[in-house]
């Protein structure tokens, strides 16, 4: 049994601090095959066995089948709708006001979606695009093509803290095949000239060189605000005046600038999803080809010869080509730091301390505490000695004596006469 005390407003104080914690997402995290889940929620019908997709895919720290995985991030990509690719593929609307687009286009409805959906979480208006750097309203600094990074709540935390942020990055794929003739090799408006024979498929090669450092270094020195919270500016470390995409700090969610991060007129070659990619179809292998031409002008030509990223892999791919694409063989795939950060957890606490004066809790309630005849069991009896006692708990009661919360001593704490004594008693919220 104990003895109580009130406590005054001057024994309770509030204060706010923050753990921060550094997390290293993997390259084989991000590329593995066993450590992306894909979710099959679109699908073509009409034309064909159809066409499957997901609308997004989780990257987790080891094989997701596994029960101890852990979900690091969710990443997607989606187009401005009012952006010049959209308007390009679009054969213009219904009554309905819904878009139209040419058969040899794939989930553009869905890509416009993903957009228009961090459009209104992050800025409030599913109409409105993004700009790098934030605030911008240059149209070179619209943000018309996006890769979306969502950090999951168990490893961003309350938020991510501000120039804590990098991400490794390649921002040109393998070169795919080779060209029959080395000497007649060149470029035309910023594609490679592959009439003579660019062969063979780049969109699941790894990337082994070439790659760039995204970070958000000086975001602490300009420390931005938006509708979802604090945001800071993604630039290249290479070269701080290129920015490349936005942090969102509060919400964990990164979001960069494809046409800047990446060589977006890259020649792109492969099997793809689109029942019919730019007209062209391996009627034979019963595939849809990309970007694909026979060396020298020899042989059928299946595909689109000339295929780039934009707009054509991101026009015809399915949001699973593009995001395995991406995450496969631009992230390479090796055990170095792919991305890094630390988060910040908010730590509220509120610090309560128990005073205890010379006269305070020196005698106990507790039965035993005396014999029959009302004499301290721990006195020797006719002696000047004086009462004492042993706290081992403190129990904070409310104003109707309903016991909250209870604090236990690591060891029994001597109360007597002689010592004034104060506990502190943190509660962390």
């Amino acid at each position: 049994m104990g003895t109580f005390k009130q406590l005054s407003p001057s024994d309770i104080t509030t204060k706010q601090s923050f753990l921060n914690q550094l997390v290293d997402v993997i390259q084989e995290d991000v590329a593995g095959s066993v450590t992306r889940k894909k979710y099959k929620s679109f699908i073509t019908g009409g034309v064909g066995p159809g066409v499957t997709s997901s609308l997004f895919q989780t990257v987790f720290d080891q094989n997701f089948n596994l029960q101890t995985a852990n979900a690091i991030f969710d990443t997607t990509i989606g187009l401005y709708s009012g952006s010049t690719i959209i308007s390009n593929a679009s054969t213009g609307e219904d009554s309905a006001g819904k878009i139209l687009f040419n058969s040899e286009s794939l989930m553009m409805r869905e890509k416009i979606a993903n957009y228009s959906q961090f459009a209104q979480l992050l800025m409030g208006d599913r109409t409105e695009k993004f700009y790098t750097p934030f605030g911008s309203t240059t149209a070179t600094d619209q943000v018309d093509k996006a890769l979306f990074i969502n950090f999951r709540r168990l490893f961003s935390r309350d938020k991510i803290k501000r120039e804590t942020f990098a991400m490794r990055f390649f921002a040109t794929g393998v070169l795919d095949g080779f060209h029959a003739d080395a000497a007649a090799e060149t470029q035309a408006g910023g594609k490679f000239n592959i009439d003579n024979g660019y062969t063979g498929s780049n969109l699941t090669l790894t990337s082994p060189s070439g790659s760039r450092i995204f970070t958000d270094v000086g975001s602490a020195a300009n420390q931005l605000q938006s509708f979802a919270g604090e945001v800071g500016n993604i630039v290249n470390s290479a070269n701080t005046s290129d920015y490349v995409g936005l942090m969102f700090y509060d919400m964990g969610i990164g979001i960069f600038n494809m046409s800047r991060i990446m060589d977006l007129n890259q020649h792109m070659s492969g099997t793809i999803s689109a029942l019919s990619p730019l007209a062209f179809k391996d009627a034979a292998a019963g595939q849809s080809i990309l970007g694909y031409a026979p060396p020298n002008g020899a042989g059928p030509a299946y595909g689109n010869a000339s295929g780039s990223f934009d707009p054509d892999f991101l026009v015809s791919g399915s949001i699973d080509n593009i995001v395995d694409h991406i995450t496969s063989t631009r992230f390479s795939d090796g055990t170095l730091t792919a991305m890094t950060f630390q988060n910040a957890t908010e730590i509220n606490s509120t610090l309560i301390f128990c005073r205890a004066g010379v006269n305070d809790f020196n005698y106990s309630s507790n039965p035993t505490f005396t014999d029959s005849n009302g004499q301290v069991v721990v006195l020797t009896p006719n002696t000047l000695e004086r009462t004492f006692s042993f706290i081992t708990t403190i129990g904070l009661y409310d104003a109707n004596n309903r016991l909250l919360a209870v604090a236990k001593l690591s060891r029994p704490v001597e109360k007597n006469d002689e010592r004034d004594l104060t506990f502190r008693v943190r509660l962390d919220f």
